[in-house]
């Protein structure tokens, strides 16, 4: 069993990534990158994911020996989800029925609002799981939420609306999408050109038009996911 795969039994555990980011005092974003298998924990936060789960450090570090510490500590951790909550009616609803997507805190940066990946979210928006793994296609793992800030894709998205952004769809193509060049986070419409090159456009003709060569990608250039979905209050 790969790590990353011990890491998400944890998350299972736990009931998701914000949830043991919070337990075991590390940032989300860490989380995440544990998750994609992109890098492994410190030997401080290995001990903090064991303590956080009640499992064996062992376990946790190779995949070899006993899982749990205990069985009635694995019975008390496996117990720590909530499965069901009350609507506004009174009505139980079945929260496996849904996803909680985070939403983060972001510093002014021009006309958009610049990601920080280590804050912890400020808000957690609750979206149907069937929806997104069914008609998104998504996984709920690779999607955030960030909200708007400026004009520059007025009469499309408005300052304060709030964005669905998949991170797994982070490669040049033709759509919406959230790129960050410098400290600044922009939300474009893109095409892909001949000759490696990527349109960029505005929704308000305020803005100009501008290419990109898809060379300068690594360096100076990154593109943070495609827009999947977005809100706003009427």
């Amino acid at each position: 069993m790969i790590f990353a795969q011990r890491i998400n039994e944890i998350v299972e555990l736990l009931g998701n990534p914000n949830v043991v980011a919070k337990k075991a005092g590390v940032t989300a974003s860490s989380v995440f990158r544990w998750l994609r298998g992109e890098s492994d924990p410190s030997r401080t936060n290995l001990i903090r994911l064991a303590d956080a789960a009640n499992v064996n450090i062992a376990w946790l570090a190779t995949g070899q020996g006993e899982k749990f510490k205990n069985t009635q500590e694995s019975d008390k951790s496996n117990n720590q989800v909530i499965k069901s909550a009350v609507d506004v009616s009174g009505k139980f609803v079945d929260i496996d029925d849904f996803v909680f997507i985070p939403e983060y805190d972001m510093k002014t940066a021009l006309s958009y609002e610049f990601i920080s990946n280590d804050d912890d979210p400020v808000l957690t928006l609750a979206f149907r799981r069937n929806w997104v793994i069914d008609f998104l296609h998504a996984n709920p793992r690779d999607l955030s939420v960030i909200t708007v800030k400026g004009d520059s894709m007025a009469n499309l998205l408005f300052d304060g609306d709030k964005l669905l952004i998949n991170h797994s769809k982070n490669q040049p193509a033709t759509g919406l999408f959230v790129l960050r060049i410098g400290d600044e986070l922009i939300v474009k419409r893109t095409q892909l050109l001949p000759d490696d090159k990527l349109s960029v456009k505005s929704e308000n003709k305020a803005y100009d038009p501008f290419t990109i060569n898809l060379k300068d990608l690594e360096n100076k250039i990154e593109i943070i996911g495609r827009v999947e979905w977005f809100c706003r209050q009427i």
